[in-house]
């Protein structure tokens, strides 16, 4: 169908509904005609099943559940407000939300709901499983031939964005990008003082615009107040109004032009003190009230993701020194939902289904209470997104309590506000003055929204204004502010956030102190590593210090580099060691998707922690959730080890040495595109030349060539000329340099080292994390290995096989630095460290011959270079198949397969299974030896 027939079908399908519908009778009708007109299958059918039997502590149905896309529906009749709880039969109330929650926890893991609908016949209301805190998406059936995408996945598999709130709120970024630099460009100098006012003047005015659109102030009361002056008198009239809406009603001025007279006191320091306001010029006055105040409506946008790209309207530079990067809603929910809120919900699910009225009112009562005392910090926290977002999530369950506590009751302004979760329960430090505003003013925005979600359980009018002073946001350097003058450590709950990445090479010197400053020992003296890890790593050491010998729960997102390579002991060996810290959960890497719209592309990791064993320990891998039974700093389930350079290698294999280092300043090199004419000149130093190679030259098949000079005798050196004026400029480079360099001036015609055996494994140092297999292979004493690769002298065919299998390859990546994003190996950390199987005589020639398989497969193509071959589009399937036998090959040899199960499918162990079984092996390997 194409779109404009999907929207006319829509509209017949809106129109013939309107005003319709028996939950009993016409459900069935309903969807089938629905799914099929508008969504256009062929066979509704068969596509959807109806009362599907569902086992509960007695036999329930869910009206509907779409299999291919796992979609359950729960169909009301017409007029059922779909917000209000409805009495099961055990007693308990549940909204058909909740109850749809219900089914799901009882569903088979693989028939298990992406989507839930709750419908009565004029509205929709959706459910994201996925996101399960979040509130429901509303569609009315009127407005279905404009909106009809936004139940796309009733038919689509992949996940289809239908949050109108985040476009709104996108949108509503750009415009208030397009007012800062209008308003910027009034300005006589943007001075850091004057910033500060213009940061401010945009809080300020999108305050007025939200409230006379959510209702806080009268509608449309700011558009109508200053349509009233032209541009040369706007600036006076928002200074006079700013000063009413921060001055209380007692002590206005009683002469007051009624207009503004009018508006409320809002309090709260958003209106307070004096700001630099510039002349407005007609344009700049035109998009603040005509396209901002009166065509946009603020409404509803959420404050979590507006605070994000409200923030955006920052430089991106700004945003880049900082390290900043902004989290969407789904992505803030894998930090708090396992940290607090999965325990909290099913806590409150516990407490909703005691069928005595009576008992579950009093729990319900103490739940209330005990959200009400819950503390969160964010020491980063930016625009406030998890601050915001966690507010939203605490009121939405206590909002169920109310509503549970109230039943049916209508309420007609009898009882007292019964809210009693607050924004002061939320603590922040953030060092950017103007994020600070609007955290601020996101929390503000999340509390009346909130508010007004409650009033329409309770039925009465709450006071919202005026606002309450806000300051438990702190501005400053959260690694140079000690935390606990923020909040004390008795006090608080929970640590949460998303702290600035920056890694060590692109920290300047500032941050580079800042990290120095927190990674100390017990005598405050900096840990020797600390100059080369992460920034994000200060937080976790602050945290750390603060969890000691209490009950706070910490979660940071992170780059995942702290958990990988030499910086997994630089990062978490003092805080296992100092504060007794555990991992409680965490989430592997995934792609981290951002809310503004300059989206930030970063794969991230999430770990939680804390100072006490709390329960059950889990890994989210894929969005599958793993229980284990302990998460080591390589989010692995394994025990707590740190690996750690080594000298010699753990087991008894050939040793890895480093290539030889030219230390020439470039003249015993002889570059591809001067071979010829060298040769030319001096032919008979044609037979000590060989090819010379590092990493780049041996993956790209790049020709490079040196003088090898081991073993010449003065006499022939005197007979070639070229060769001389080479080694002479060799000693000059040499003797130039620093004193180390020096030394090697009284051996001018050599590498500073020269090694050259007979055969070799080359190893390339650094290789692209695109590819799957490290593209190592054999070279002879043709060839000179340069300090930029690794190699191992005489090795064999077993040897090749065991370290391009996928169990050496899973190893290298967790083990290994990064140099930018590619692998960089190193033979003391990861080849040094590495467990090698035992295997039987049988096992090693299996080794050996699938070892060959792959050498073979890759002679079959002469011309093509080892990135051509292992590029994962265009490498070769008898290459490709080669590697799968040689991996199973190494994989039987090691033990590391199993009987397949329903849960784990596959015989072999997956990339963490096998490097979890590799560091027990290692474990026991350096216990043998220390012991």
């Amino acid at each position: 169908m194409t779109e404009n027939e999907q929207r006319e079908a829509a509209k017949a399908f809106a129109e013939k509904w309107q005003g319709k519908g028996y939950e009993k009778g016409e459900t069935q009708k309903f969807w089938l005609e629905l799914i099929s007109t508008v969504y256009g299958v062929k066979a509704p059918v068969d596509y959807m099943n109806f009362e599907v039997q569902i086992q509960l502590s007695n036999v329930s149905f869910i009206d509907v559940y779409i299999p291919s896309t796992k979609v359950i529906i729960e169909q009301k009749s017409l007029g059922k407000d779909l917000t209000k709880g409805i009495k099961q039969s055990d007693g308990t109330w549940l909204t058909p939300m909740q109850q749809m929650i219900r089914y799901a926890n009882a569903m088979n893991y693989d028939e298990m709901p992406r989507w839930g609908i709750s419908c009565n016949f004029q509205e929709f209301m959706i459910f994201d499983f996925n996101n399960k805190h979040s509130e429901p998406e509303r569609i009315r059936l009127a407005d279905l031939p404009d909106e009809f995408h936004r139940l796309d996945f009733l038919v689509a598999k992949e996940n289809v964005h239908i949050r109108k709130e985040v476009e709104i709120s996108v949108e509503a970024g750009k415009l208030v990008g397009r007012i800062y630099d209008y308003i910027a460009a009034r300005y006589n100098s943007l001075t850091p003082e004057v910033l500060q006012s213009l940061n401010k003047l945009c809080v300020r005015l999108i305050f007025c615009m939200y409230a006379e659109d959510a209702g806080i102030f009268q509608h449309n009361q700011f558009y109508n107040y200053m349509k009233n002056f032209p541009a040369k008198f706007f600036r006076t009239s928002l200074v006079e109004l700013f000063h009413v809406l921060n001055t209380p009603i007692s002590e206005r001025d009683e002469y007051l032009d009624d207009e503004l007279a009018a508006f409320p006191y809002v309090n709260g320091g958003l209106f307070d003190g004096e700001i630099e306001i510039p002349k407005f010029d007609e344009r700049t006055v035109e998009i603040i009230l005509e396209e901002a105040s009166l065509s946009f409506s603020w409404r509803d946008i959420s404050p979590t993701i507006f605070g994000a790209v409200f923030e955006s309207t920052l430089s991106a530079k700004t945003r880049r020194s900082g390290g900043m990067h902004y989290t969407s809603i789904e992505n803030i929910h894998k930090v708090i939902d396992p940290l607090f809120l999965d325990d909290l919900a099913e806590e409150l699910e516990a407490i909703l289904s005691i069928p005595q009225v009576k008992q579950r009112n009093s729990k319900l009562a103490a739940y209330q209470d005990k959200l009400a005392g819950l503390t969160f910090f964010d020491p980063a926290c930016g625009s406030g997104n998890f601050l915001t977002e966690t507010y939203i999530a605490l009121r939405r369950l206590e909002n169920r309590v109310i509503q549970s506590m109230l039943g049916e009751q209508i309420v007609l302004g009898d009882i007292a506000n019964p809210i009693k979760v607050s924004i002061h329960q939320f603590y922040g430090i953030e060092i950017n003055d103007f994020a600070v505003s609007v955290a601020k003013t996101a929390l503000w925005i999340a509390e009346y929204q909130m508010m007004v979600e409650t009033q329409g359980i309770v039925n009465m009018n709450l006071d919202f204004l005026p606002l309450k002073s806000y300051s438990n946001i702190v501005e400053g350097n959260a690694l140079r502010l000690d935390w606990n003058s923020v909040i004390s450590p008795d006090k608080l709950h929970y640590i949460m956030g998303n702290p600035p990445f920056l890694g060590y090479s692109m920290q300047d010197k500032s941050q580079k102190a800042d990290i120095l400053s927190v990674y100390v020992d017990e005598k405050g003296k900096s840990y020797k590593t600390a100059g080369k890890i992460d920034y994000v790593a200060g937080w976790y050491f602050k945290a750390a210090e603060m969890m000691q010998n209490t009950f706070i729960r910490t979660a940071f997102v992170s780059t995942n580099s702290i958990c990988q390579g030499e910086q997994v002991a630089s990062v978490w060996k003092p805080l296992y060691e100092r504060f007794g810290i555990h991992i409680d959960f965490a989430w592997r890497t995934f792609k981290w998707a951002s809310e503004s719209f300059e989206q930030a592309a970063v794969h991230v990791i999430i770990v939680g922690t804390s100072c006490n064993n709390f329960s059950q320990k889990f890994i989210i891998e894929n969005e599958r959730k793993i229980i284990a039974e302990n998460i080591s700093p390589y989010l692995l389930d394994s025990p707590n080890i740190f690996i750690e350079t080594r000298k010699k290698t753990l087991c008894a294999v050939p040793e890895m040495v480093t290539g030889n280092r030219p230390a020439d300043g470039g003249h015993l090199i002889i570059e591809a595109e001067d071979y010829d004419s060298f040769v030319k000149k001096e032919p008979s130093a044609k037979q000590y030349i060989k090819k010379l190679t590092g990493s780049a030259e041996y993956i790209n098949n790049k020709k490079r060539y040196c003088l090898w000079l081991v073993g010449v005798s003065p006499a022939e050196l005197r007979k070639m000329p070229e060769v001389i004026k080479r080694v002479e400029l060799c000693r000059e480079a040499r003797l130039g340099g620093a004193p180390d360099r020096q030394k090697l001036a009284d051996t001018p015609t050599l590498f500073r080292e020269t090694k050259n055996p007979d055969t070799f494994i080359i190893i390339p140092e650094v290789s692209s994390e695109q590819r799957k297999y490290i593209p190592l292979g054999f070279l002879k004493s043709d060839v000179i290995c340069t300090n930029l690769a690794k190699m191992i002298p005489n090795a064999s065919v077993y040897d090749f096989g065991i370290l391009t299998s996928n169990v050496h390859n899973y190893w290298m990546r967790i083990v290994c630095g990064r140099l930018k994003s590619d692998y960089r190996y190193s033979n003391t950390l990861v080849y040094n460290n590495f467990p090698w199987c035992n295997p039987t005589e049988a096992q090693k020639k299996k080794i050996e011959r699938t070892a060959k398989s792959i050498l073979d497969a890759r002679a079959l193509y002469p011309d093509c270079s080892l990135a051509d071959l292992y590029d994962d589009l265009t490498m070769p399937p008898e290459l490709r198949k080669a590697h799968v036998a040689n991996d199973m090959a190494v994989m039987e040899a090691y033990g590391f397969f199993m009987e397949p199960t329903p849960e784990h499918p596959s015989k072999w162990y997956s990339p963490s299974e096998t490097v979890a079984a590799l560091m027990k092996m290692y474990q026991e390997l350096t216990e043998k030896s220390n012991g």
